[in-house]
């Protein structure tokens, strides 16, 4: 990660960058599944697939991540009296986030649970922004609290990634992002620089919520074809996925259905969480579903990091080989 994480050690700069890594990853993943189910709404496919994959992500995911910073960082941040109102409101916030969750899980139309899930969406985004921004930073300066030592172990804040005693994200964390065990920020580029997978951007970007992702992963399970769909909170532009160009690896005669697949304009991504962001859309792709990448170059670091993180899951397919633009199908 390029920006700079200030705090009372290394093993809590360490700990604050794998947090702000897996909060990424959680937002890209929620905006895939917001987004396949918005889009089967829109476009008249049965929605009940995509409705179900995000209810049970946020039932086996959302929910305990929230469960498990309630228990491990609140309270020591609650025991700042600068901080106390703020963590009063963080834990109000995840009692709506309960009460949109089961109001998404009732929805007695496709169209209340596309509305519920929207609303979901952006209250996460707001949340997780203010926890990267105010609570973690809070805990990493406080002298009184180790914030490697009250993430040890806890699985659910880091979605898999363990800390080991110099606080660093550990074996398991390196074998999810595709980075040594040391690497700087969870994102799997494991070059320090945060993404890896950038243009030459600018580096010092600060970790931010908001996701490049749009379009339903979930729908293609109904054997239902859905366009694909732009637009995300961060407001970055989807595109259209090029013609097949040569190049294809799969070896299934090309992907007819290529611009049916939903859109994921890395480019449009800020270089410090880019990878986590890929990350959490491909956690979202369903079984026989895909996404199609766009990316500034071609990004071989980023698919070596893939099939380390999901040994022979995904089918790359080049539908677009440069200059400006590298366009990639992703089936699973």
């Amino acid at each position: 990660m390029s920006s700079i994480v200030l705090a009372t050690s290394a093993a809590d700069s360490r700990a604050v960058e794998a947090v702000v890594a897996h909060h990424t990853e959680m937002n890209g993943t929620l905006g895939l599944l917001v987004e396949a189910l918005v889009q089967a709404v829109e476009s008249g496919v049965p929605a009940a697939v995509a409705h179900r994959r995000l209810v049970d992500w946020t039932r086996t995911d959302l929910l305990p991540h929230a469960q498990a910073e309630e228990a491990a960082m609140y309270p020591h941040a609650h025991r700042d009296e600068h901080a106390r109102l703020l963590v009063d409101a963080m834990i109000a916030e995840h009692g709506v986030i309960g009460e949109l969750v089961d109001a998404l899980d009732n929805a007695a139309t496709p169209v209340r649970a596309a509305a519920h899930a929207r609303a979901l969406q952006v209250l996460f985004e707001t949340h997780m922004t203010k926890e990267n921004e105010q609570i973690l930073p809070l805990l990493a300066l406080s002298p009184d609290v180790s914030l490697a030592g009250v993430l040890d172990g806890l699985h659910e804040l880091l979605g898999g990634h363990s800390h080991g005693e110099d606080g660093g994200v550990g074996e398991a964390g390196a074998a999810r992002t595709g980075g040594e065990p040391e690497a700087s920020g969870g994102c799997g580029c494991g070059d320090g620089a945060g993404g890896g997978c950038g243009d030459g951007a600018p580096e010092g970007a600060p970790p931010a919520a908001g996701t490049a992702v749009a379009g339903p992963a979930a729908a293609a399970e109904t054997g239902d074809a859905v366009p694909a769909a732009g637009g995300s909170a961060a407001g970055a532009p989807a595109h259209p996925a090029a013609t097949a160009a040569e190049g294809h690896s799969c070896g299934c005669g090309g992907h007819d259905d290529a611009g049916n697949l939903p859109v994921l304009d890395a480019r449009a991504v800020p270089h410090a969480i880019r990878h986590a962001t890929i990350f959490g859309a491909l956690d979202g792709v369903a079984p026989g579903a895909g996404m199609v990448l766009l990316a500034p170059h071609d990004p071989l670091p980023l698919l070596a990091q893939v099939d380390a993180r999901w040994p022979g899951t995904f089918t790359v397919d080049y539908l677009e080989r440069g200059p400006e633009t590298w366009a990639l199908a992703f089936t699973r």
